[in-house]
């Protein structure tokens, strides 16, 4: 028997759906016009497909079009709010909360902010994951000028309380920005009905391509300001200047559009294979992280009993992609901050792996895997 490759990495980056690549393809090549020509043709067709693409998105967040700016990717993105919004508000106060589970950009992003005069409050989480929101309560004074919470975490899948969090946020008329980019195209996100004010997102985490990304900014009841970081041609209000990436932004686009309308489909399928997968490894042995917790349907963290994490992808690399954490941070030493924040003990976290699934897994590479695991004690 030929040994399948299973992909298990989804949460680092996914394929590229297949009508995505087809309607990125045109604007390589005959419709390669920039947006911001607007003296031809050319320019007017792609300046059309961006305007198509924000829709899309907008589409997907229930907001505005208005309120979707264009960026290379989450971490861009992750810059862009935090530092654009302390620059304009600073003014105001100079406190920052965020969490010790964020994803790296957020982490580093803040401690460059420290850099800069700003008072960061780093919130651990219970041993679930969970934010507790009367934490942020304690914490949140006049002087908060933004809190940042991670929507769905990379490494455990756990979902925050964002909806409770955002009421005592903007009780103190602070700022919400969440990093929504594991949660994008997983489970629903409606940026009005959560109280969230900026958020963003990277396509390559929702089958679209690498390096196009987006800022959600709110306009209005608050309208949120951002000071840019990027100078230049003035694309994107003033935001982000740069030629815009036109075939990425209509991958992305497209990406919103099919994970939309493929929403309720694929949880249910991802869930479905992530229940089966993890019955079949507590059987081996191990615990799940932040099981207790609501989770994205697709993610587990499992810390084995009998297995370090570098044995475990020792006799599975042959035909199985998984990861010990967030892409990020796998080029540095040391245990993951996330489990680590949660109460994990070292010895656990480097018996832990993240299994992430996607829409093209199926219950016969589950079965695979277990065999082959099986086969191995």
């Amino acid at each position: 028997m030929i040994k399948p490759n299973i992909y298990m990495d989804n949460n680092s980056t996914t394929k590229v759906d297949d009508l995505v690549l087809e309607a990125m393809l045109p604007y390589f090549t005959e419709k390669y016009g920039n947006s911001s020509s607007k003296q031809h043709s050319f320019g007017w067709i792609a300046e059309e497909a961006v305007n198509k693409s924000r829709n899309q998105v907008a589409a997907l967040l229930n907001c505005e079009a208005e309120e979707i700016i264009f960026t290379s990717g989450a971490t861009e993105s992750i810059n862009m709010a935090l530092i654009g919004i302390f620059n304009a508000y600073k003014t105001k106060g100079n406190e920052i909360i965020t969490t010790t589970t964020e994803h790296p950009a957020v982490l580093a992003t803040c401690k460059h902010l420290e850099n800069e005069g700003a008072i960061v409050h780093y919130l651990n989480p219970d041993k679930n994951g969970i934010i507790n929101p009367e934490l942020i309560k304690s914490v949140i004074s006049d002087k908060t000028i933004l809190v940042c919470i991670i929507l769905a975490n990379n490494e455990t899948g756990v979902i925050q309380p964002i909806y409770e969090i955002s009421k005592i946020v903007h009780s103190l008329n602070s700022i919400l920005f969440s990093d929504a980019t594991q949660a994008i195209g997983k489970i629903p996100i409606d940026v009005k009905a959560l109280g969230i004010d900026v958020l963003c997102l990277s396509a390559h985490k929702f089958y679209g391509p690498k390096g196009i990304g987006a800022i959600y900014k709110r306009r209005k009841n608050p309208r949120v300001a951002i000071k840019p970081i990027m100078f230049g041609g003035g694309q994107e209000n003033d935001l982000r200047s740069g030629t815009l990436n036109i075939p990425g932004i209509v991958g992305l686009g497209q990406a919103a559009e099919i994970v939309k309308n493929e929403m309720s489909l694929n949880y249910d399928k991802t869930n479905y294979l992530r229940e089966n997968l993890e019955k079949e490894l507590l059987i081996l042995g191990g615990k799940i992280n932040g099981k207790s917790s609501q989770r994205l349907p697709n993610t587990i963290s499992f810390t084995f009993n009998n297995f370090t994490a570098e044995k475990f992808i020792k006799k599975t690399k042959s035909f199985l992609a998984v990861s010990t954490g967030s892409a990020c941070a796998s080029t540095k030493q040391g245990i993951s901050h996330v489990l680590k924040a949660m109460g994990v003990s070292e010895e656990e976290a480097k018996s832990t792996i993240r299994f992430s699934l996607g829409k093209n897994n199926t219950i016969e590479e589950i079965n695979y895997l277990i065999e082959q695991l099986n086969a191995e004690n």
